[in-house]
């Protein structure tokens, strides 16, 4: 049985922040915001990786969590993107987000920098610490150059306000090696929109995902499916699914998410160096995905 209250179960959208030229596109931002609360996300991340929160300024960042916890207005849970590779930082952003109402803020582990498992042991300990929500651990080596390991998890998961880990090393045994040592303990989030039936099966609360972006009631559906006991309708979903998350990773996230959104409508199609536009060619690919699953006409 946890011993700490979930934060969310289900999906939660690590939501795009629109930009144009002139800054952030707060118009669009609030419709999108709207849009994915009215088809039933059951949580939303602001300022995570996929909010390209790595090229907004700290006035911005702060100023997108304010905006943001502001249009949703306690309709659903909101997690905070204040991770960084100065814990120092961190620590000052994830007081912001407190304040500013947030109900748990999302830890990425430091990049660049890296750390040694003590070094993240004592980093994320000084941000919970300092914070008074819930915390979520953010496990993404393939952006980060460091993993965090089982154990490391283990001697975390004692902290009171640390309940959660997004999961994205795309490793399942050392998933299964940390939710045998965890489980009871912190909830787990697949990180991975290629991996929730899978990772629901090893007692995972849920996804924090990309693909909510293009398909918020849908991925909230493979999870409702799994909880349901209908392991084989959640299973069908993330086949239905998977040429598109396969096409919405094809180039580095938000990349494809932005070209989707923007030709649904949604936003312009503007990213931040060093990131740059979709490939015509993997756009085309995208795009004919998202026909064939009737996203775009």
């Amino acid at each position: 049985m946890k011993t700490k209250t979930p934060i969310f179960r289900g999906a939660a959208t690590a939501l795009i922040t629109p930009m144009t030229s002139s800054g952030v596109d707060y118009d669009s931002f609030g419709k999108l915001i709207n849009w994915q609360i009215d088809s039933g996300i059951d949580a939303l991340v602001i300022c995570g990786t996929t909010g390209e929160s790595s090229t907004l300024s700290d006035a911005e960042h702060r100023q997108v969590l304010e905006f943001a916890i502001k249009a949703a207005g306690g309709r659903v849970p909101m997690i905070a993107g204040t991770g960084s590779n100065d814990t120092a930082y961190a620590i000052d952003l994830t007081r912001h987000a407190c304040e500013l109402g947030y109900d748990a803020v999302l830890l990425v582990t430091p990049y660049y920098n890296k750390a040694t498992q003590a070094g993240l042991v004592a980093s994320f300990t000084a941000i919970a610490d300092a914070s008074s929500v819930p915390c979520i651990l953010y496990n993404v080596p393939s952006r980060t150059g460091v993993n965090i390991e089982p154990a490391t998890y283990a001697a975390l998961a004692e902290h009171p306000r640390i309940a959660a880990i997004k999961e994205a090393n795309s490793d399942i045994s050392k998933i299964t090696e940390t939710m045998s040592l965890v489980g009871d303990k912190l909830d787990l989030y697949s990180g991975n929109d290629d991996q929730i039936t899978p990772l629901l099966s090893l007692g995972a609360a849920g996804v924090i995902s990309v693909l909510s972006n293009v398909l918020p009631r849908e991925t909230g559906l493979i999870c409702k499916k799994f909880f349901e006991g209908d392991v084989a309708g959640s299973a069908a979903l993330q086949f239905k699914y998977f040429p598109l998350i396969r096409a919405l990773f094809c180039e580095v996230n938000p990349i494809p998410v932005k070209a989707a959104l923007s030709a649904m409508g949604y936003c312009e199609n503007y990213l931040r160096l060093p990131l740059t536009p979709m490939s015509e060619a993997n756009k085309a690919k995208l795009l004919g995905i998202m026909r064939s699953l009737a996203i775009i006409e």
